[in-house]
């Protein structure tokens, strides 16, 4: 069943882009608007059509169903926190791998600083902001909950890594090397949502991955050198520090970056997989109620019965048998006389 799941949301994520790309752009040429918000509109378009599709998929196989629970995206108190963890954790390893290049002089960006330029910035940043979104919730979301379900979460997550390496192998410049990094960088994205069980952590993570290499350096994205309005950045040097024409994502040394931020991935997250994956705890057992031995019962029935107590007059009705006190009191007596 989960697996009929899985390849019923697999046709659906074709289906849904397909059907964004139409919409799209017949939105463009229908309200005669410029090419440049074309790709704004079909990210927004195709993760609407996934974030209901899989929930419609889902309520027709179990009839119960909502979008936030089917797409991972519970409203918890610590949602802000995962996401601005994933862009912190995501900056940190653009910036590693990125750093080598610029030790060794690879790098030679370009400024563009007209009015013009902050307005295309504003849209590439929305872009990537609704596309990664969209991307974790075809990599991450209901398909991913589906495998996990059904092969456990080692085998989802390397099965889903490796269609998403397989995926890239076609854009542009892609290579051995950049499927490869590709399906390590997938592990990182899917250990971010097994350690919290939700989307907030790996779209944050692979937001900041994807926009500060694009946006911040601009550098290609997977082969996709359309983020740089701002800065422009050509490379020279070797292709294993640089990537190429593919951008960071095709180098060597992003292999140690990926790998190393599987660690800090773990690190950072004790917490939250602490309290979003830990099983809850459940008192088992057999009950013992066994009956108390009879003499003990009665041991307790005579110690909870009441007790009286009887309060004599102040003055004693009878003469004191103490020959100190007689003599006293009829020295007393002697005395009032």
């Amino acid at each position: 069943m989960e697996f009929a799941l899985f390849i019923c949301g697999g046709l659906w994520v074709l289906a849904a882009r397909t059907a964004a790309e139409h919409a799209a752009s017949g939105f463009v040429s229908g309200l005669h608007l410029q090419n440049y918000y074309e790709p704004l509109l079909t990210a927004l378009f195709l993760l609407f059509l996934l974030l209901v599709g899989f929930a419609g998929i889902s309520w027709i196989a179990t009839r119960n169903a909502t979008v936030r629970s089917v797409n991972a995206l519970p409203a918890r108190a610590t949602a802000r926190r995962e996401w601005g963890l994933g862009v912190v954790v995501g900056w940190g390893m653009v910036v590693v791998a990125v750093l080598p290049m610029m030790l060794a002089g690879d790098l030679h960006p370009n400024f563009w600083v007209a009015p013009a330029a902050f307005g295309h910035l504003l849209l590439e940043v929305a872009i990537l902001l609704v596309l990664s979104m969209a991307q974790e919730a075809v990599y991450r979301g209901y398909l991913f909950a589906r495998l996990i379900r059904a092969t456990g979460p080692t085998m989802a997550t390397l099965l889903m890594s490796a269609i998403a390496a397989a995926v890239s192998a076609v854009h542009p410049w892609a290579g051995p090397l950049s499927v490869f990094v590709t399906f390590l960088l997938s592990i990182v994205f899917s250990m971010a949502y097994l350690r919290t069980r939700a989307l907030w952590l790996p779209w944050g993570l692979h937001f900041a991955w994807s926009a500060c290499i694009g946006v911040l350096f601009g550098l290609p994205v997977g082969g996709w050198n359309s983020f740089s309005s701002v800065v422009d950045t050509s490379t020279n040097g070797s292709t294993w520090i640089t990537g190429g024409f593919y951008g960071p994502e095709g180098a060597l040394f992003t292999v140690v970056v990926a790998v190393a931020g599987m660690g800090v991935m773990y690190s950072l997250t004790r917490d939250l997989a602490w309290e979003y994956t830990q099983p809850v705890i459940v008192a088992a057992g057999y009950p013992m109620d066994v009956a108390p031995p009879a003499e003990h019962a009665k041991m307790e029935q005579a110690a909870a019965a009441p007790v009286l107590v009887q309060i004599l007059a102040t003055t004693p009705s009878e003469a004191s048998t103490m020959p100190v006190i007689e003599q006293h009191l009829r020295g007393d007596g002697e005395r009032d006389s």
